[in-house]
């Protein structure tokens, strides 16, 4: 058909602004067309833009040439309209749309483009396969739902920006192109033409430039930042995300914890969320001896239980091992779960295998009794005595596993998720449940590098007795680190810590992992000097933009809130790449691709 100009057609309303106190007004919309009713003298279509629907009629007692035309009109055409609003009659009024009260006559029509049958509906109800919708993702972006989602992240993120602007802090941009430092995740490295063998690397974090920042005294800096980290792949990852990042000088962690907590506050305010806080806190330590996981998810109870002062009188074997080479016996009590078949149980011992537990040992409160795997090996009353103590009431199951503290409280944290997924704990109306978890160690040893690493990274701040009595040099695995992590729902939406002012301390810690002096010169020298020159105590944290949107709509993944994302391996599908490059490019660059 023969296609329109805009011209000098303006807009004057969206499509889904108009209301019943429109009526009679003369209006022009532009869209897409979602629908098409052809009802003879009477065709209707529903026109689409990014803030909803409105329904269009065309007649042809009012102009039978533009009813011609609207004959031609297919899905995802590119239309302007011009024509007046009218009230719809009682019995035609929809009620699952803002505009369902009118419609538009129309007395316009510009077709502005066509469009081919798209290899999915434009709708929200499709079975289409992701990577189908990945490949023509700019299609799948026009469904309302994802219009939806990224409405609600510019709202977060400008709701972010006047809640820190409002605290005084500076939206600062740091470089992209940077030094690489590989001290965790893999770089993403960029080869210099200028500098044939040299390369730039994407930022894992803004985190040097933020700290030079509060060395350059600007006090108060975020910046809502892309990040790059070439990790290995996994289900729910995306190579190159956005945090908002933020750090500050001479902080009070108290005062610091407010203002982070009011930031939450304010972002959730977008989805009508109110939040009480302050948030609860737990200590790295106290997370994992409760839940097994230093991001728990507090929604429900099943804390994990110490079985060893009970069973420490008996001569079994494996408590007896664990407990003599200073491991624990453990359990949960998950309520109502006595109905569990072998198979069930079974599986959920499966889980905890993958964690490292020998076994799962089970205790079955029923009205018939107390049933258990452990009747034999630690006798019928010490297994009713373990039932009682961990108050399981009839129709509860005891799960229990003994060995190293890292392997049994892993194993069971992992176990009591499962559990509450299987007993749909966490269904239901949205709950938020933030919580702070702090004083995480310091280092952890790395059988794969067989030295120390950093639990955060190397520029978090030991606590400062254990900076006066020498631990770091002594015993590393000791020392605890001003670090911190905002949990939601058994997620980590962030991370932070004070960080190392002084530059001594700095070198202290570089050598605990096991960075030699001239290592630390050649990876961070343009950072040590730069603490040599009045660097003030300062501190920040990184909250995951992505995982908080993923939260915030309810998406089942991170992919629903990037509006460009890669696939579980890192594929884009719509531009497919990564792909190889030309010849000439590499040859310009001095590199050759190696088999």
């Amino acid at each position: 058909m023969k296609l329109d100009f805009l011209g000098t057609t303006k807009r004057t309303h969206m499509c889904g602004e108009l209301r019943a106190s429109h009526e009679g007004q003369r209006v022009t919309l532009m869209g897409w067309v979602a629908r098409r009713r052809d009802l003879g003298q009477l065709i209707f279509i529903d026109l689409r833009d990014r803030t909803g629907l409105t329904q269009i009629v065309f007649k042809t007692d009012i102009d039978r040439e533009i009813h011609e035309k609207a004959e031609q009109l297919r899905t995802e055409f590119v239309v302007a309209i011009e024509g007046t609003v009218l009230r719809r009659e009682a019995n035609t009024v929809n009620r699952n749309h803002p505009t369902g009260e009118i419609e538009v006559v129309a007395s316009l029509l510009k077709v502005l483009n066509e469009a081919q049958t798209t290899p999915f509906p434009i709708d929200d109800n499709i079975a289409t396969s992701e990577d189908i919708r990945l490949k023509y993702r700019y299609l799948d972006l026009r469904r309302p739902k994802m219009q939806a989602n990224f409405r609600q992240r510019h709202e977060v993120t400008m709701a972010a920006r006047k809640y820190l602007n409002d605290q005084g802090y500076y939206e600062i941009e740091t470089p992209f192109l940077t030094k690489s430092t590989p001290e965790g995740a893999r770089d993403y490295l960029v080869p210099s033409r200028f500098h044939r063998g040299k390369f730039y690397a994407l930022p894992q974090s803004p985190q040097l430039f933020k700290q030079l920042l509060m060395v350059s005294g600007f006090d108060k800096y975020f910046q809502i930042v892309r990040c790059f980290r070439d990790e290995d792949i996994r289900a729910d990852r995306q190579p190159e995300f956005t945090q908002i990042d933020i750090e500050h000088s001479f902080p009070h962690l108290d005062e610091f914890f407010m203002s982070i907590e009011g930031l939450i506050a304010s972002i959730f305010a977008t989805s009508r969320a109110t939040l009480s806080h302050p948030f609860p806190r737990l200590s790295y330590s106290e997370a994992m001896r409760r839940y097994g996981t230093d991001k728990p998810d507090t929604r429900f109870e099943m804390e994990i239980l110490d079985l060893g002062p009970l069973v420490g009188k008996t001569e079994f074997v494996p408590y007896r091992k664990a407990l003599d080479t200073g491991g624990v016996v453990r359990a949960i009590c998950a309520k109502g779960c006595a109905k569990y078949s072998r198979k069930q149980t079974d599986e959920l011992a499966e889980t905890a295998k993958i964690f490292g537990a020998s076994a799962l040992a089970t205790i079955k409160v029923t009205s018939e009794g107390v049933q258990s795997t452990l009747e034999k090996a630690l006798g019928k009353p010490l297994v009713v005595e373990l039932a009682a103590a961990t108050h399981a009431l009839v129709g509860d199951l005891l799960l229990i596993a003994a060995g190293e503290k890292k392997v049994v409280e892993e194993s069971l944290g992992a176990v009591r998720l499962q559990v509450a997924r299987q007993e749909k704990l966490l269904e239901g109306p949205a709950r938020w449940n933030f919580l702070w978890v702090t004083d995480f160690p310091m280092f952890e040893w790395s059988e794969t590098d067989q030295r120390f690493v950093a639990m955060h990274h190397p520029f978090t701040s030991p606590v400062e007795e254990d900076i006066e009595n020498g631990l770091i040099e002594r015993d590393p695995g000791k020392v605890r680190a001003k670090a911190y992590d905002l949990v939601l729902n058994g997620s980590e939406i962030g991370g932070g810590s004070i960080r190392i002012h002084r530059w001594d301390v700095q070198a202290r810690v570089f050598k605990a992992l096991g960075l030699s002096d001239e290592e630390a010169r050649q990876r961070f020298g343009f950072f040590l000097e730069a603490l040599q020159y009045g660097t003030p105590p300062h501190g920040g944290i990184a909250l995951g933009l992505d995982r908080i949107m993923t939260i915030l709509t309810g998406e089942p993944s991170l992919r629903s809130v990037i509006a460009f994302p890669k696939t579980a391996t890192y594929v884009d599908l719509m531009t497919e790449s990564p792909s190889p490059v030309d010849q000439h490019q590499l040859d310009e660059l001095g590199i050759v691709i190696k088999p």
